[in-house]
């Protein structure tokens, strides 16, 4: 074992030590071990993956799409606009992005879902057209050289070349996402926005913690689960060559 793997796995020991003085000290530990705790965080989780779950399929769908159809060659000179259009709510905050859906669709989940879907959908559909128009111009003239047609070109040579950089756009969204879903509690959608919310206004850290780090493992598993999912659809060579 060399000496840095050593280092780096001593660095992570001393962490997960600190981090668990801190834990126990704050009331972490004891909050985590109330059984009817336990069953309140979960059920929190599941809201919150509610939210996540159904908005980034709507976003993955949509700025996918978006993506593909301006980069076809009679649609790109409406990429700007469109991209304009999709990167609209970002530029708003994401405060303001949820009274502005609420004042239409009411409290609860599906205001919350719409606006999560809006934040989300940029980054995949402008790493779709990044991807796409990255692809060699080589590879697909000696595709078109061969007798494939635009929709084998598109979905056997343009998107598996670009799949790294898309995957990398829905990775981005996906964190934004999950983070983002904690303001869902502000309109009545519930999530781990409760228990975050809850510990600022009461200053109870235990109740903070206990709401955050979800959040955080969620955005670490979601990230390794994106990062596992190029490594299954992308081809060997393409993930070599990039």
């Amino acid at each position: 074992m060399s000496t840095t793997t050593k280092g780096y796995r001593f660095f992570l020991l001393a962490l997960f030590f600190i981090m668990g003085i801190g834990a126990e000290r704050v009331g972490l530990i004891e909050y985590y071990s109330d059984p009817w705790e336990q069953e309140y965080v979960l059920f929190l989780v599941r809201q919150h993956l509610h939210l996540v779950l159904i908005s980034m399929g709507m976003a993955i769908v949509t700025g996918l799409a978006a993506g593909i159809f301006v980069s076809r060659k009679k649609f790109k000179k409406y990429a700007g606009i469109v991209m304009y259009v999709i990167g609209l709510g970002q530029t708003i905050p994401s405060l303001a992005v949820l009274a502005i859906v609420m004042s239409f669709l009411g409290i609860g989940s599906k205001p919350a879902i719409f606006a999560l879907f809006i934040y989300s959908t940029l980054p995949i559909a402008r790493n779709t057209l990044a991807g796409i128009l990255s692809v060699s111009p080589a590879i697909i003239d000696a595709a078109k050289g061969i007798g494939m047609t635009p929709r084998k070109i598109l979905f056997q040579i343009e998107l598996p070349n670009a799949m790294n950089v898309i995957l990398t756009g829905i990775r981005v969204a996906l964190v934004i996402n999950i983070g983002t879903a904690a303001l869902g509690y502000l309109i009545g959608a519930g999530g781990l926005g409760d228990l975050i919310f809850t510990g600022i206004n009461l200053m109870q850290t235990d109740k903070l913690l206990a709401g955050a780090l979800p959040v955080i493992l969620l955005a670490l598993i979601g990230d390794y689960l994106i990062e596992l999912i190029g490594v299954i659809i992308i081809p060997k060579g393409i993930r070599l060559a990039d």
